[in-house]
C-alpha cells in the first residue's frame, strides 16, 4: 500500500483540524499567526461579497436569494441563473462566513483540511448550498457530537463537508409538490438524519478507498443520497434530470477569479522564503487523506499552490471553450480549496489529461458541463497520481469519466459532491490493482 496509510486514519480525519499533525508527527510549519490566517480567509469571503454587490442591485440579490433558497437544488443548479450573479456570489460568502463562524466557537483552527472545507462550501453555493438546506445537515452532526458527549469541533469537517446533502433538504421541501406544512419538516427532518448519519459512515467509508479518493465525504454523501432517493422512488416520486445554467458569459466573472488567485500568489511570494524549493518539496508530496499541506509545508507555500492551481483550472476552463458559471466555478473554488490538503499542480494533471483521453476515445465535447465539471472535479484521484505516477494518474482520469457519468441516477442528484462518489469507487477499483501489480514500489518519505 503507497503512501502509508495509517489503520488509525479514519478517526484522524475527524479530529480537530488544529489538532492534525503531518506523518512526521510534529507541526513542522507553525508560521503565520492563526489571525492572519482567518483575515487571509475573510480576504475571499469579502472579495466574493463586494463583487457580488457589482452585479446586482440589493433588490435584486434580495429577489435572487429567495428564489435560491426556495430552489429543489438539486445537480446542476446553477444559482447564477435561479437567481442571479450578485445572489449567487453573496450566497456564497455568507456560507463561507457562517462555517467560519462555526469553526470559531467549536475552537477550530484555520488548517488545510479547513481551508477546503472553507473553499468548497463557498464554491457549491453558487450551485447547490444555501442557508436553509445546509443548517439543518450540520445541526444534524452537532446532534451527533452531543449523543457522543464528544466537542463538535471534533466533528466540524463532517458538518461542512456534509452539506453536500443539501439537495435532500430542498428537494423534499420544495420539489416534489408537497403541501409546504408538510414538506418543510419533512425536509429539515430529513437534513437533520442525513447530517447524524455521516460522522459514523465516513469514518467507515474512508478504508473503502483507502484514502485515494480526497472528497470521502463525497462517496459517503452519494450512499446516503442513494438512501433518501431509493425512498423517494418508493412512494412514485422521482427528480426530473435538471442542468439549470448561467445563459450569459460575464468578463466580471474572470477579474474576479484572476484577481482572488494572484493575490493567493503575491502573498505566498510575500510571506514565504525559498518559494522554488518550498514549492518542489509540496509537490513531491503524494496527497494521500490526511495531507495537511499547512502543517507539513508551511501557509505561504500552500497559498501559493493554491493560487497556482486556480490560475491552472481557470485557464483549463477557457481553454477547451468553456465559459464560467456557477458550478464551473465552484470546481475551480473546491480544487483551490484542496491545494491545501492533498492536490498540487503535478498530481492534478495527469488526472486531467486522463479526462481529455477518455473524451477522445468516447468522442464526447470537451467544453460540454460535464466534461468540464469531470476535469475539475476528477482531481479528487490525485492521490493516485502522486503516489504511484502519471501512467496510473492518466488511467484513473480516464476511469473516472465512464464512471462518472453512470453513477448520477443512483442518488438522482441529491448528492453534490457526485465526483466524490464516482472517485470512491475508482479509487477502490483501481488502488488494490496497483499494489498487487506492484506498480511504482516505493515507500512515500514526506518531504524527501
Amino acid at each position: 500500500m503507497k503512501g502509508g496509510l495509517p489503520l488509525s486514519l479514519p478517526s484522524a480525519l475527524f479530529r480537530t483540524p488544529s489538532s492534525m499533525t503531518p506523518p512526521g508527527g510534529h507541526q513542522e510549519h507553525p508560521d503565520l499567526p492563526e489571525k492572519l490566517r482567518v483575515q487571509y480567509l475573510l480576504f475571499a469571503v469579502l472579495l466574493t461579497f463586494i463583487t457580488g454587490l457589482f452585479f446586482n442591485t440589493p433588490q435584486e440579490i434580495l429577489e435572487g436569494l429567495y428564489a435560491i433558497h426556495r430552489s429543489p437544488s438539486i445537480l446542476l443548479s446553477d444559482y447564477m441563473e435561479v437567481g442571479n450573479i450578485g445572489a449567487a456570489l453573496v450566497n456564497s460568502s455568507f456560507l463561507m462566513l457562517l462555517s467560519m463562524a462555526l469553526a470559531k466557537r467549536a475552537r477550530v483552527t484555520v488548517s488545510g483540511p479547513f481551508i477546503a472545507a472553507i473553499f468548497t462550501i463557498g464554491g457549491f453555493a453558487l450551485f447547490g448550498k444555501n442557508l436553509y438546506n445546509s443548517l439543518p445537515i450540520m445541526a444534524g452532526v452537532l446532534i451527533h457530537a452531543k449523543y457522543r458527549k464528544e466537542p463538535f469541533g471534533k466533528f466540524i469537517l463532517p458538518a461542512l463537508f456534509g452539506t453536500a446533502l443539501g439537495p435532500v433538504v430542498s428537494q423534499l421541501s420544495f420539489g416534489l409538490a408537497l403541501p409546504l406544512p408538510l414538506s418543510i419538516p419533512l425536509g429539515i427532518l430529513a437534513g437533520l438524519l442525513a447530517g447524524f448519519m455521516l460522522p459514523s459512515l465516513a469514518n467507515q467509508f474512508i478504508r473503502f478507498h483507502q484514502g485515494y479518493n480526497l472528497y470521502n465525504i463525497g462517496f459517503t454523501s452519494g450512499i446516503i443520497g442513494m438512501l433518501f432517493m431509493s425512498l423517494v422512488r418508493g412512494f412514485a416520486k422521482d427528480n426530473s434530470p435538471t442542468a439549470i445554467l448561467l445563459k450569459e458569459e460575464s468578463l466580471g466573472l474572470l477579474l474576479y477569479l484572476l484577481m482572488l488567485f494572484g493575490s493567493m500568489v503575491v502573498f505566498g511570494l510575500k510571506t514565504g522564503v525559498h518559494h522554488k524549493d518550498s514549492l518542489l518539496k509540496l509537490f513531491r508530496r503524494p496527497g494521500q487523506l490526511v495531507s495537511d499541506f499547512v502543517a507539513s509545508d508551511g501557509f505561504p507555500v500552500t497559498s501559493l499552490n493554491m493560487g497556482l492551481l486556480g490560475l491552472l483550472t481557470t485557464g483549463y476552463i477557457f481553454l477547451v471553450g468553456g465559459s464560467l458559471n456557477g458550478p464551473i466555478i465552484g470546481g475551480i473554488f473546491t480544487v483551490v480549496g484542496f491545494g491545501a490538503f492533498g492536490k498540487h499542480v503535478k498530481n492534478v494533471l495527469p488526472i486531467m489529461v486522463g479526462i481529455l483521453l477518455a473524451n477522445a476515445v468516447f468522442q464526447w465535447e470537451v467544453s460540454s458541463i460535464g466534461s468540464l465539471l469531470a476535469a475539475l472535479f476528477a482531481t479528487t484521484l490525485a492521490p493516485i497520481a502522486g503516489a504511484y505516477g502519471i501512467i496510473p494518474g492518466l488511467l484513473a482520469g480516464f476511469l473516472h469519466m465512464a464512471v462518472v457519468m453512470n453513477v448520477g441516477y443512483l442518488h438522482g442528484g441529491m448528492n453534490l459532491y457526485n465526483n466524490g462518489f464516482s472517485g470512491g469507487f475508482v479509487a477502490a477499483i483501481l488502488v488494490p490493482v496497483l499494489d498487487s501489480l506492484n506498480v511504482g514500489a516505493r515507500k512515500w518519505e514526506e518531504g524527501k
